[in-house]
């Protein structure tokens, strides 16, 4: 019986000796313990997980991330993610900061008037998204992302959607992840009263968008988009042409200062010097400054305007006006 018990002792003794050996920092006190970026998958169990931990020396056995998960009750509950983790760190710590999401988080800031390619190249840079997946998604799934706001899509596009601002985001997220971050930034950013604005003008919150994405393109200056908006609003009431060099340059994938006359030959329904009111939706994803300027447009009496050296426009009321503009600021 003595004996019995006395072996079970070692047993126990010899268990809790492993277990604590186990879940130990696997550097030794004052060693070198350089953090090692591991990337979790959504989706990773905790014996995956365990597997990718044991794989970078961060711990001595896969079970041991199990073991630890189940006893500290968050074994569902780890998260996906990029996570910097040291070999000075106990199983006990990293499984806490699993379980608590303190991923390794990216700064991307997405400029006004960016269109959905230069945001998939952007992030692609910062290794953040694959670009084409992202693409795919963006410029044609677009209606697999099912909210209110997108049901005036008239095409698989998010162009227009994709709000414009700072991001933070963590390696090993998918594509569609991505883009339902900027969207949920949207519809927080975008709110009920400009979607009510629109109404009341007799547009779409599409249509508002894409005259917000027309006038983020025509000018950097801020006093100048009501002014732009209105312009636009003018040229549409009286069935002109609405002449824009930023929707030839989107027709054509092209960003530059200057267009050509041939590029205004170019066959699309975005060329708004060949076809008469909106193009089919937006040209670039607008800020909230060009969305407000385009729910709110100046009560003006231009129908023209010319850009300047010092970067401003000449608004003009008349073409003949207008033509002695072009004259002035474009010898």
């Amino acid at each position: 019986m003595r004996i019995a018990i006395a072996g079970a002792v070692f047993l126990i003794a010899a268990a809790t000796a492993l277990g604590w050996w186990a879940i130990r920092p696997v550097a030794s006190p004052g060693a070198s313990a350089t953090p090692v970026t591991v990337i979790i998958p959504p989706g990773e169990p905790a014996a995956g997980i365990g597997r990718r931990l044991a794989g970078a020396g961060l711990v001595r056995s896969p079970w041991v991330v199990v073991a630890v998960a189940r006893l500290l009750g968050v074994a569902d509950r780890l998260r996906h993610g990029e996570y910097a983790l040291s070999p000075a760190q106990s199983a006990i710590e990293m499984v806490r900061i699993l379980a608590r999401g303190e991923s390794v988080q990216h700064r991307v800031t997405v400029p006004e008037g960016y269109t959905v390619i230069q945001i998939a190249d952007a992030l692609a840079a910062a290794g953040l998204a694959d670009r084409e997946r992202f693409l795919d998604l963006a410029l044609r799934g677009g209606r697999r992302f099912e909210r209110p706001t997108l049901a005036g899509l008239v095409s698989g596009s998010l162009e227009g959607y994709l709000f414009p601002d700072t991001y933070h985001f963590t390696r090993g997220l998918d594509e569609a992840a991505v883009v339902e971050r900027f969207l949920d930034r949207f519809d927080a950013r975008v709110d009920p009263a400009l979607r009510e604005a629109a109404r009341a003008r007799g547009l779409t919150l599409h249509e508002l968008l894409t005259v917000a994405s027309m006038v983020e393109r025509e000018t950097r200056v801020p006093d100048e988009r009501p002014i732009i908006a209105g312009v636009i609003y003018n040229r549409l009431a009286r069935g002109m042409r609405l002449e824009i060099d930023a929707t030839v340059l989107y027709a054509l994938g092209e960003h530059r200062p200057v267009v050509t006359f041939r590029d205004l030959e170019v066959e699309s329904p975005y060329n708004t010097y060949r076809y008469a009111g909106l193009p089919p939706g937006p040209i670039a994803n607008p800020g909230l400054a060009s969305i407000r300027a385009a729910a709110a447009p100046a009560s003006v009496p231009f129908l023209f305007y010319v850009l300047k050296p010092d970067g401003r426009h000449h608004f003009s009321r008349t073409l003949s006006e207008h033509l002695d503009a072009v004259r002035r600021y474009r010898r």
